[in-house]
C-alpha cells in the first residue's frame, strides 16, 4: 500500500466515521474501487486489511477524545476518584456516585450490544445477499434521522440516565451490525427516543464507541501478527491512514454535532435514501458493505 493510498482511505474513514451512514461500507468501496484501479493493496476481506480498517477506526477514536476532551477528563477523574470512596466506604456508595454510575452504565450497553450482535450474528449476515432489504435499512435510516429532527425538547439529563436507557442504547448499537444502519446513527436516534438531551446522546453514543472498537483492534492484531504478518502493508501507511483520519475525523464530528444540536440530521437522511436506490437498482455492491 502507497502513502497515498493510506491518506485516501484516512480521509474516507475520518470523514464517515461520525456521519450517520456506514462508515465501512465506504471505507470497503473505496478499497474494491483501488483494487479496480490497479493500486497494489490486499483484499478488503483479508486480516491485514481489516487491521488497517480498525487502526484508521482507533484513529477517530483520537477525534472523540480531542473533541470532547474536557468532557472526558470530567468522566475519568470522576471514576477514579468515586471508585475510591466507593472502596474506601466497604463497598457503600452513600452518596450519589454519578461517574461511576455513568461508567458502569457504559458497560451495560456494551453487554448489550455484545448480546445482540452474538445472538443475531448469522441473521444479520443474510441481509448482506439482499438488495431488497439492505436498501430497506437505508431507507429506515434516513427516516430516523427525519424523526428525530421533528423531537421536542428532551428532559433527560445524565442524572435521569438508568438501566433501561443505557440497554436501550446498547440494543440499538448491537443492531447496527444490520448493513444499511449506522451505528453512530442508531445510538444517537435511540438515545433521543428514551427521552436524553442532544448533548448527552451525541456524548454517550461516541464514548460507547471506544471500548468497543479498541477491544476488536486488540483481538484482530493478535490474528494478524500469529499469522503472515502485514504482508502488503507497513507500519509507515499504519500510521499515515491512522493520523490522516484522526485529523479529518475532528472536522467530520464538529460538524456532526453542529447538525445533531441544531436539530438538522435529516440533511443525512437525503444521503442514505440516495444511497438506498443505488443499491436497490444495482449500482452498488451491497456484498461489501459493513455497518459502522
Amino acid at each position: 500500500m502507497t502513502v497515498w493510498v493510506a491518506i485516501l482511505l484516512g480521509i474516507v474513514q475520518g470523514i464517515f466515521m461520525f456521519l450517520p451512514v456506514s462508515s465501512t461500507a465506504h471505507l470497503v468501496l473505496t478499497q474494491h474501487w483501488l483494487l479496480r484501479a490497479g493500486h497494489d493493496l490486499p483484499p478488503p476481506e483479508s486480516p491485514e486489511m481489516i487491521l488497517f480498517d480498525l487502526v484508521v477506526h482507533v484513529g477517530t477514536l483520537v477525534s472523540i477524545v480531542f473533541v470532547f476532551r474536557h468532557s472526558l477528563r470530567r468522566l475519568s477523574a470522576g471514576i477514579l476518584r468515586e471508585s475510591v470512596q466507593w472502596a474506601g466506604r466497604g463497598g457503600r456508595a452513600g452518596r450519589e456516585m454519578l461517574y461511576l454510575r455513568l461508567g458502569l452504565l457504559c458497560l451495560l450497553s456494551v453487554a448489550a450490544t455484545a448480546v445482540v450482535g452474538f445472538s443475531l450474528k448469522a441473521a444479520f449476515e443474510q441481509v448482506f445477499a439482499n438488495p431488497t432489504l439492505i436498501a430497506g435499512t437505508l431507507t429506515l435510516t434516513g427516516i430516523l434521522l427525519w424523526w428525530t429532527d421533528r423531537l421536542r425538547h428532551q428532559p433527560r439529563g445524565l442524572r435521569q440516565l438508568n438501566p433501561a436507557v443505557a440497554t436501550v442504547i446498547g440494543v440499538a448499537q448491537g443492531f447496527a451490525l444490520v448493513p444499511g444502519l449506522s451505528r453512530s446513527g442508531m445510538t444517537i436516534v435511540f438515545g433521543l427516543f428514551t427521552g436524553l438531551k442532544r448533548r448527552w446522546a451525541a456524548e454517550y453514543s461516541f464514548f460507547l464507541a471506544i471500548p468497543t472498537i479498541l477491544a476488536a483492534t486488540g483481538v484482530q492484531a493478535v490474528d494478524v501478527f500469529n499469522g503472515a504478518g502485514l504482508g502488503q502493508l507497513d507500519w509507515l501507511a499504519l500510521a499515515v491512514g491512522f493520523l490522516v483520519s484522526a485529523l479529518v475525523g475532528i472536522v467530520s464530528l464538529k460538524m456532526v454535532l453542529y447538525f445533531l444540536f441544531r436539530a438538522r440530521l435529516k440533511v443525512f437522511s437525503f444521503y442514505v435514501w440516495a444511497l438506498a436506490l443505488l443499491v436497490l437498482f444495482g449500482f452498488v455492491d451491497t456484498g461489501v458493505m459493513y455497518s459502522h
